[in-house]
């Protein structure tokens, strides 16, 4: 178990479970996969807890893909995989398009 400190912030999914997101990995989503997201966290977050839209992903059912608006035709996507009732961050990104697979939220 992480201390709290670890933890950057920890959300709760509409999907109905929690996804923590270290220091660390923030750290490494935005130095490493995409910089453009750093300073982000809360739209990041806001993705996860209130998103405009949620699809699974097509390869993993376990993976889940949170869209909130950022302006016209842009979105902030916040890749989270469930592991029982927690989750976490895979990465998150900007976008331009909402990827194809079944849309589970809203329904």
């Amino acid at each position: 178990m992480r201390p709290e400190s670890d933890f950057l912030f920890d959300v709760l999914t509409p999907l109905g479970f929690r996804v923590q997101v270290t220091h660390e990995r923030w750290t490494m989503i935005t130095t490493m996969k995409h910089p453009v997201m750093a300073g982000k966290e809360s739209t990041v977050q806001t993705a996860l807890e209130h998103p405009d839209e949620v699809r699974r992903s097509r390869s993993d059912a376990r993976v889940f893909l949170f869209y909130v608006a950022e302006g016209r035709s842009r979105w902030v996507c916040a890749v989270a995989k469930q592991t029982a009732d927690l989750g976490f961050l895979i990465t998150a990104y900007p976008t331009d398009a909402i990827k194809e697979g079944s849309r589970i939220w809203p329904k």
